[in-house]
């Protein structure tokens, strides 16, 4: 019954040829064609009105991909007030080799840093890594990061290459750890592989803020490790919390997208915890796989799948 792996992470966007010309330009990541979704199936997966249109365009990273959505009709733009520890914050962290490389590339593609400055090295407690965060045109956050030899998911180590090899992990703020950890682990079967508390002055810098202290615990598949999900809770500085739910539409929105070891025991799980779904319950979709959306207790939104 548990998840067993992170098939992709789903973002919706206002200018999908723009946000993918960005993902290609700027990025160096190759980018699929855009197609429309014509499936009735997944508007009621992702909660959307009867008669949404929805277009699609895949970002291939390496094995992974990262799925660029457009819905007419759209939604909010995503807020113009936003931080790495708004409740709504969902980012996906792309590993690099040579992070200098693909950071300097972004200084002539990025609307906007989140990092103050260079690429930061954090301290050991954190792995040593190297992180830049910064976001796409459309205001989604990301990360680049680098491992140092040793470091990390056995897949990227011995990698090279100037480029980006793929994500490592989705990492979604939330504003009570343990309630969190316990809807991952205990309800969706993930494992926690690691658990830090970051702060201090390269925090600071890779987040954009000040007075730094944020829990991370990395939650891992139970078959497919990497990618994996992160939780992050700032206990300093407090951020904003949702005024409303993020519909799909929205350009906030972010949907982790997982398989499923045993769906129909899954959602007997659900059920019996008093969960509402976003999609009214099981549904086929026109490949014939099974599917069911939830949202985290912090609104983030999961596509579960077999």
């Amino acid at each position: 019954m548990p998840v067993t792996q992170l098939v992709a992470v789903n973002l919706t966007v206002a200018d999908i040829a723009g946000t993918a010309a960005f993902y290609r330009d700027s990025l160096g990541l190759m980018v699929g064609p855009e197609q429309m979704l014509e499936d009735p199936a997944w508007n009621s997966l992702l909660g959307l009105k009867p008669g949404a249109r929805v277009r699609a365009a895949d970002v291939l990273i390496g094995r992974q991909t990262i799925q660029l959505t457009a819905i007419d009709p759209p939604g909010k733009p995503y807020p113009p007030e936003r931080a790495s520890n708004d409740q709504w914050f969902q980012h996906f962290a792309l590993v690099c080799r040579d992070i200098a490389t693909v950071a300097a590339r972004l200084k002539v593609g990025s609307p906007g840093a989140i990092t103050r400055g260079a690429p930061v090295l954090l301290p050991p407690n954190t792995g040593s890594v190297t992180a830049f965060k910064f976001r796409d045109p459309e205001g989604h956050p990301l990360e680049l990061i680098s491992f140092p030899d040793g470091v990390g998911a056995p897949v990227w180590q011995g990698k090279s290459g100037t480029g980006i090899l793929g994500y490592d992990h989705t990492a979604v703020s939330v504003r009570n750890l343990e309630r969190s950890i316990a809807f991952y682990t205990g309800l969706l079967g993930f494992h926690v592989g690691g658990r830090s508390l970051n702060r201090g002055p390269e925090q600071d810098r890779l987040d954009g803020l000040a007075g730094c202290e944020v829990d991370v615990v990395a939650l891992s598949p139970v078959t497919d490790a990497t990618p994996h999900v992160e939780l992050l809770h700032y206990r300093a500085p407090r951020g904003r919390t949702l005024a409303a739910v993020v519909a799909a539409n929205d350009v906030a929105s972010a949907r982790q997208i997982h398989k499923v070891a045993d769906l129909g025991s899954l959602i007997g799980r659900i059920e019996s915890a008093g969960l509402k779904f976003v999609s009214p319950g099981l549904v086929t979709l026109k490949d014939g796989e099974k599917a069911v959306s939830v949202r985290d207790p912090d609104g983030h939104m999961l596509v579960l799948m077999e």
